[in-house]
């Protein structure tokens, strides 16, 4: 049985915020929006339809976990979820926090500028407030 391997554009764009029952929790690398992935620790998925029922339901969960977390720590004005998979194939969740004002809103974040990366101190305080409202 092939073993879980990170995508390697993913694990460049992201890092690892810490391990669900199903996921790696990422946060991206782009500072212009609060910016979470999932991504189940499974061989070969490329679609949510790929996975055994049990993990899509853990899927479903983490996705709400993840999500009342990022919504927690940032007061956004909307999150937006997404699972697209059109460039990077292997099976990973978008968690976005928005808000209105943002680079692109109301538009997608996908395709907007360029990626800004994150003040080192302000990344770990978001990572550690994650982690804190995670845990609650």
């Amino acid at each position: 049985m092939k073993e879980f391997a990170l995508d390697a554009r993913l694990e460049q764009d992201s890092l690892l915020l810490l391990r669900l029952s199903l996921c790696e929790l990422r946060l991206s690398k782009d500072a212009r929006w609060p910016w979470l992935i999932l991504v189940p620790q499974r061989a070969d998925v490329s679609e949510i339809t790929d996975l055994k029922p049990l993990d899509q339901v853990m899927l479903t969960f983490e996705i709400e976990t993840a999500s009342a977390a990022l919504k927690k720590v940032t007061n956004p004005t909307k999150i937006n979820i997404g699972a697209l998979g059109n460039i990077v194939r292997q099976l990973h969740v978008h968690i976005v926090a928005r808000f209105e004002g943002d680079p692109g809103w109301p538009g997608p974040v996908w395709g907007h500028g360029v990626a800004e990366a994150y003040d080192a101190e302000k990344q770990e305080e978001l990572m550690m407030r994650i982690r804190e409202a995670l845990s609650s």
